[in-house]
């Protein structure tokens, strides 16, 4: 069991949430929720000792082993994969050896009756207790599995890990994390930057295997699959629910609606005594009762009600302009990299207003298919765009081709048509710009903000065709419904690139899926191809075990 007591956090004379305390326990799957900038991150951080509080503290048995995955790894190192992910197993190995150090040097030496001679050995009794208490395992088959699991084949095991790209080195440090079999794991994003099999791979290993869990994420279904607990920071304060997200949104609408009700039965009470304290000050024979009322309302507890974010903020494409009936026909595209063949004769045909994803796991050449069909690389195969097919394109680096040097308002003022001008602060505000953010430069902003504005951008820009390539990565919940309303209210065509499941639910009717050098056609939404894939991985699984 590990505890938060008390847990204060102030900086720059705002107070991020003060005196919280909750209790961590065994099997706890914990979700953990806010809006940006409420402090789950930095909760997490505290939690994990990675940050100082103001106040408070973590307390945790002696033993008891805390791994944490932050959002950003700014990792260096000259090991193959393998090796990097088998570091989680050094301290064991570093035990090992340490015995066997231990024993040479007892067998070399002769003063058995010396007072460090019984020293030596109480030294290696404990450490010997220690490290035969670990569960006995074959650590490279450990090794093996939770690599392959999280997407790596076996061809990358060797590879030096400076040549994988930010998000499969985030997943060789999560490897590292779950081979380590913490009594806590503090996720921090986990799903960004993995396909669909992999995050279905971990949450069976987070529901099976692990043992405490606290993860904040923006994936809900991977959320609502694993957590059993949501705690939500909002206001400086905790809130702790004993159910999954979905569950949590309903009660914390109950919540609200009962601290509104709260709020305007305390304003009409206060109401009703300020009159009474204004009618009767002057009066003799009331200065009893208005003194009374008066220091009542001095000490009262004024009801405060829960930050509502602005997700009712609905926002729509402008009209399409119509399209020919087949805006994408691609026949036959091979494409290669050097000896490295991607996919082979992939087909397809999209028609107007068909909603597709293209799935499948990271490296399999979705991107690079989309960047084919916007001529951004070379490629044998045919390609037809469809008669005045008007293309919106959201790629990964969308955020780089901003213009750095003017100001977030200006650059949605630039695109933005009619009436929608009048709803610009708003828009921004839904998307996490508000305040000061509005006359920041583009340069000075994360990666994630320029991802936000670039995707506003796109939003205000007429198109028939979008083609959205992982649009979801740095964007939280809320946003993500507005996106995914304004995406179900488009008109046009809509090609989606994503891992994320909940987003693609009910949004697309056909999925493409990327894997073995091919691209396949598989008619239905997300949910019946899932469904359908489980089924043949176990189909394949009973003809492995026939062999």
């Amino acid at each position: 069991m590990i505890s938060v007591d008390g847990l204060t956090v102030e900086f720059g004379g705002t107070t991020l949430f003060k005196d919280i305390s909750f209790v961590i326990n065994d099997k706890d799957r914990i979700a953990l929720m806010g809006k940006n900038g409420a402090g789950k991150s930095t909760l997490l951080k505290i939690i994990a000792g990675k940050r100082n509080t103001s106040s408070g503290k973590i307390s945790a048995p002696k033993d008891a082993v805390i791994a944490y995955l932050p959002q950003h790894l700014m990792t260096e190192d000259n090991r193959t994969v393998f090796e990097e992910a088998a570091q989680a197993f050094a301290k064991i190995k570093e035990m090992e050896h340490e015995i066997e150090a231990l024993n040479l040097e007892m067998s070399t030496r002769t003063d058995y009756e010396s007072d460090s001679y019984y020293a030596l050995i109480e030294q290696v009794s404990a450490l010997s207790e220690k490290f035969y208490s670990v569960e006995e395992i074959n650590y490279d088959a450990e090794v093996e599995k939770i690599l392959i699991g999280l997407g790596f084949k076996r061809e990358d095991f060797t590879r030096p890990t400076n040549e994988f790209s930010g998000g499969w080195r985030m997943r060789i440090e999560l490897a590292k994390i779950l081979l380590q079999k913490p009594d806590l794991i503090l996720l921090d994003e986990p799903t960004n930057h993995m396909d669909i099999e992999s995050i279905q791979w971990l949450e069976e290993f987070l529901i099976n295997s692990a043992k405490a869990v606290i993860i904040i994420s923006h994936d809900r279904a991977f959320v609502d699959n694993i957590t059993t607990r949501t705690i939500e920071v909002t206001m400086g304060r905790i809130y702790d629910y004993k159910v999954n997200y979905s569950q949590y949104l309903t009660l914390r609408l109950e919540r609200r609606e009962q601290q509104m009700k709260q709020f305007e039965e305390q304003r009409r009470m206060i109401a009703d005594n300020q009159d009474f304290i204004d009618r009767f000050k002057g009066t003799y024979s009331k200065t009893n009762q208005v003194q009374s009322r008066v220091k009542m309302l001095e000490k009262l507890t004024l009801v405060e009600i829960d930050e509502e974010d602005n997700s009712a903020l609905r926002l729509k494409f402008p009209p399409s302009p119509r399209s020919g009936n087949y805006p994408v026909v691609l026949e036959d595209m091979t494409k290669s990299y050097d000896d490295h063949l991607v996919f082979k004769n992939a087909s397809l045909t999209i028609q107007r207003g068909e909603r597709v994803a293209f799935v499948g796991k990271n490296g399999e050449g979705k991107s690079t298919l989309v960047k084919g069909l916007m001529g951004e690389i070379e490629y044998e195969g045919k390609l037809t765009l469809g008669h005045n097919t008007m293309i919106g394109y959201f790629a990964q680096n969308q955020a780089s081709l901003l213009d750095e040097e003017v100001t977030v308002f200006q650059t949605i003022d630039d695109v933005a048509k009619g009436d929608i001008r009048t709803k610009i602060r708003d828009i921004l505000g839904a998307f996490m710009f508000g305040g000061d953010n509005l006359t920041k430069k583009v340069k000075v902003l994360s990666g994630g903000e320029r991802t936000r504005l670039a995707m506003i951008k796109l939003l205000l820009e007429p198109v028939n065709l979008l083609i959205l390539d992982e649009p979801t990565n740095h964007l939280d919940m809320k946003t993500k419904d507005i996106l995914k309303s304004a995406l179900l209210d488009f008109d046009g065509t809509l090609i989606l690139v994503s891992h994320d499941r909940d987003f693609l639910s009910g949004l697309v009717t056909k999925v493409f899926e990327f894997g073995n050098k091919q691209v396949k056609e598989h008619l239905g939404d997300i949910n019946s191809f899932l469904q359908k894939k489980k089924m043949d991985t176990l189909r394949e699984l009973e003809r492995n075990n026939q062999k």
